[in-house]
């Protein structure tokens, strides 16, 4: 796994719970990470479980090749992932097998890269520090337990476990060379554990990059939204750290002058969101959700994505769907927190809406000068997607990436 130092090419073990081939988002983008990686000069080996993410019932080979990665998988006991007690099990199963990776003398990495899947992921660090002191380590944080988990309602803050939990993370972050969240309001909770190790902040890419602005798709549209003059789309998973508030009052304003807000969402939370819409009378549609494959047309349909968050989810995660909204060259309407870096994104770089409280109609106002003037709508199309690709697209993060790794690689504590 380790080359010769006259060679001068780095080595990284990446470890995740699941990687290529499957395709949940957060696998494909640390699969991406790895081929990336090796396309500037690395030699990567991906470590992930043998098993399927949605479907735990298939299972990959034990080794794999794909795009210059190497892939060594563990095997894994099929405790159900969707269930508290076997998230855990899987956690602590994982932890133990990558930690048990430090013995074997056929990985000898100079780096250490670290996601949140499974949770606790970074205790990793403490059996590499101590059986392999050479070794830096890297942690890219999606996901910020226990956090997320506090706000889930899941746990208490103060409680006895959430303490030791956050002793134990700040241990573990304290041992990493560099920590690469996705957003600053992430970053502002990371940096309460004073971990001493080099920040970095780089988003997560979009899967699906074009040259410009996806064309409209015109049937789609129309069975979305009718006649609407202007159409706005929530898309994908709705669930605990989603909100709906304040979607009914513009969905009404939207619907007195002929605008249409389309819901096609699935999760744990979107029959309480259907309940929501239903009672309290909006004018809203709910679209069937779509295969990946009529993904594209669904979202080039809408004139507008929507995106939101809780409040007292801000920086504990950051909803992709941000990204994936920009890079098919369309604005966003975020419903959060000011403080959340989405809120802070879109005012600074001029690529949507942040939905506050008494300004429906200062937004809905926006928004029908768009539907009415087809030319400022098209420019705002080529500013989104001209300012994905400048400042969140893949090749810019992974370039980001190879240079922030090496840096760890000379600088960072080991």
């Amino acid at each position: 796994m380790s080359q010769p130092d006259s060679e001068k090419r780095p080595v990284a073990l990446v470890l995740y719970h699941y990687l290529y081939p499957d395709d949940v988002v957060s696998s494909v983008l640390f699969s991406d990470l790895c081929a990336g990686l090796t396309e500037r000069g690395w030699k990567v080996v991906g470590s992930a479980c043998n098993r399927g993410c949605r479907d735990e019932g298939k299972k990959y080979p034990a080794r794999s090749h794909w795009k210059g990665v190497d892939f060594w998988r563990v095997w894994r006991p099929r405790f159900r992932q969707s269930s508290g007690l076997g998230r855990l099990a899987n956690a602590l199963w994982m932890i133990a097998c990558w930690s048990l990776m430090a013995l074997d003398p056929r990985i000898r990495p100079d780096l250490v890269l670290m996601g949140t899947d499974p949770i606790l992921s970074p205790v990793v660090v403490f059996a590499w520090r101590i059986l392999r002191p050479r070794v830096r380590f890297a942690h890219w944080c999606h996901d910020l337990y226990p956090d997320a988990a506090i706000a889930a309602g899941l746990v208490e803050e103060g409680t006895p476990a959430v303490r030791s939990i956050k002793w134990l993370l700040g241990a573990a972050y304290r041992r990493q060379s560099l920590i690469v969240d996705i957003g600053a309001c992430m970053r502002r909770l990371l940096e309460s554990y004073r971990s001493g190790a080099c920040m970095e902040t780089i988003p997560p890419w979009a899967l699906v990059e074009l040259e410009g602005p996806a064309p409209v798709d015109a049937g789609e549209q129309r069975e979305l939204f009718g006649d609407a003059r202007i159409g706005l789309l929530y898309s994908g998973v709705f669930g605990r750290a989603h909100t709906s508030e304040g979607l009914a009052e513009l969905a009404r304003a939207l619907a007195d002058r002929g605008g249409r807000v389309v819901f096609s969402v699935g999760g744990n939370a979107a029959e309480e969101l259907r309940e929501s819409m239903r009672q309290s009378g909006a004018p809203v549609t709910f679209a069937p959700m779509v295969s990946t494959d009529r993904l594209a047309a669904r979202l080039s349909a809408a004139d507008v994505q929507i995106v939101t968050l809780r409040e007292s989810w801000t920086g504990t995660v950051i909803p992709s769907k941000f990204f994936g909204a920009l890079a098919i060259g369309r604005p966003v309407l975020f419903v959060g927190s000011p403080d959340s870096a989405i809120a802070t994104w879109i005012t600074e770089l001029g690529v949507g809406w942040v939905l506050r409280s008494g300004a429906v109609e200062e937004v809905v106002k926006e928004l029908m000068f768009l539907a009415d003037n087809p030319e400022p709508k098209a420019e705002l199309f080529r500013h989104c997607h001209k300012v994905y690709m400048e400042k969140f697209s893949r090749g810019q993060a992974l370039d980001r990436w190879d240079v922030c790794l090496r840096g760890a690689l000379k600088a960072g504590k080991g």
